[in-house]
């Protein structure tokens, strides 16, 4: 198959981090990466990640921010954003579920970036949005499933001129898949912000964390 070239969602986090390695690491090039700043907690740790991921895949970064995002989040009640209320804990036995996933939900975040991220792909050139999504979080969040990336590329076909796609390296794998891939790639922990919080170190007990915890 021919190589591929691709925009990447780079969030700072374990799974967008790791599918870009990937796809990169399978023969394909990445040719832009986006952070998207919605006001979210952690902004500035994610950023932070972000940048540095980027820079280990010699990769340009573009922040784009989304305040009228960010005011959606605090209109629907999304407890990712500052001033919402505390944020659902769970544990390692049961991380999230379906009123934890309600409480973190984002309008249509997903479904926005990838949009977004298809204008910057057509503009480049680039065949795919490359997207951290994974089966095990797809249980509770429906728009990190195949069947949203399936809908996804289905929409751009349409939607773009040139049909750009949606690929994800890491759509078959659980979170311990994805540390594997990770640590046969050569990330630690810290190359990653994966907390909800955006404290100096990880809270630990946000879903976010117990799901990307290294040591099981």
């Amino acid at each position: 198959m021919a190589a591929a070239t691709g925009v990447a969602l780079l969030s700072g986090g374990l799974d967008s981090g790791v599918a870009a390695a990937l796809f990169a690491q399978a023969g394909n090039r990445l040719v832009g990466a986006l952070f998207c700043d919605y006001g979210q907690r952690a902004a500035r740790r994610e950023a932070a990640a972000a940048a540095a991921l980027a820079a280990r895949l010699h990769v340009p970064l573009q922040t784009v921010p989304l305040p009228w995002l960010s005011a959606l989040a605090v209109q629907s009640g999304c407890r990712l954003v500052p001033g919402s209320g505390e944020l659902p804990h769970g544990t390692i036995a049961q991380p999230g579920d379906a009123a934890s996933a309600r409480a973190v939900w984002v309008p249509a975040r997903n479904a926005v970036f990838v949009a977004m991220a298809a204008a910057f792909a057509e503009t480049a050139g680039a065949a795919c949005i490359v997207a951290g999504f994974n089966r095990e979080e797809a249980a509770t969040f429906p728009d990190n499933s195949a069947a949203f990336l399936a809908a996804g590329s289905a929409f751009l076909a349409y939607g773009t001129r040139s049909q750009v796609r949606v690929v994800s390296p890491t759509l078959e794998l659980d979170k311990a898949g994805i540390v594997a891939a990770a640590q046969r790639l050569g990330f630690g922990a810290n190359d990653f912000w994966s907390c909800y919080e955006g404290g100096e170190v990880p809270c630990g007990r946000c879903e976010s964390c117990l799901r990307s915890r290294w040591n099981r």
